[in-house]
């Protein structure tokens, strides 16, 4: 196991990313998958936080199909969230590593209030700590609260799991031709539209100079490959590659 070139790192799962090959709820297997991945950087002295999506359960834009009202439809989905961050902590937990899942919903029975110096205290301590419930605000997306999670506990690196190996001009599963990015700006990534994160995410990290690195989180070892400083995936921050 090589050295690790980041201390604190920021990994944004989708809910999507613990459902497995089916297409809804939690797959133990999936779940079991990501929480080797992590213990295994954790292991390497790097101070690991998580926020997790809920689409798996639950996603707020389904509630306007269903008739919800936005807010409600919304909250549904955060709760969906805290259902997958007590997954993942249970997994974590069973492999010997001591966490804490923080919610941004106060719910004081199964997990801790989001409190900002807490959470850097419990990481300092050598502790995972997996942020959930998104912001506790409707109309903000779980990538949204990843990125202001990261600004607020320093991480040197903003994680995002994907299906995919990075940015690409178009969808790669439906378009041969699109373009990968290995490294792309921000204002690039916002320009372009390609959907690496929402705008406020990118423009939340751009504003606190954190690189988002986009990788496929099922292709095991990339989470230790990135920590240890490889190319993995597509960087935003900073220049953009230049054209080929």
């Amino acid at each position: 196991m090589g050295e690790a070139k980041v201390q604190r790192i920021l990994l944004k799962l989708s809910g999507e990313a613990l459902m497995g090959p089916g297409r809804h709820g939690i797959d133990r297997t999936a779940v079991e998958t990501v929480a080797e991945e992590v213990v295994e950087i954790h292991a390497m002295g790097v101070s690991v936080a998580l926020v997790v999506g809920g689409g798996n359960i639950f996603r707020g834009n389904e509630g306007e199909e269903l008739g919800l009202d936005r807010v409600t439809a919304d909250h549904m989905g955060m709760l969906a969230t805290v259902i997958n961050g007590l997954a993942l902590q249970d997994a974590l937990e069973r492999k010997g590593v001591s966490t804490r899942l923080q919610t941004a919903i106060a719910m004081h029975a199964i997990a801790e209030p989001y409190i900002r110096r807490r959470a850097v205290r419990h990481l300092e301590k050598g502790r995972i700590v997996i942020f959930a419930a998104g912001t506790g605000n409707p109309y903000f997306t779980t990538d949204s609260a990843a990125a202001l999670r990261a600004i607020e506990i320093k991480a040197e690196l903003l994680l995002k799991a994907t299906k995919v190996d990075g940015i690409y001009s178009a969808d790669p599963l439906k378009d041969p031709s699109a373009r990968k990015y290995d490294r792309i700006s921000y204002l690039e990534a916002l320009e372009k539209g390609l959907r690496v994160m929402d705008a406020t995410a990118i423009s939340l990290c751009m504003e606190n100079r954190i690189p988002i690195r986009i990788f496929d989180l099922f292709a095991r070892g990339n989470i230790r490959r990135i920590v240890e400083g490889e190319d993995v995936g597509s960087l935003v921050g900073g220049e953009p590659a230049p054209e080929a």
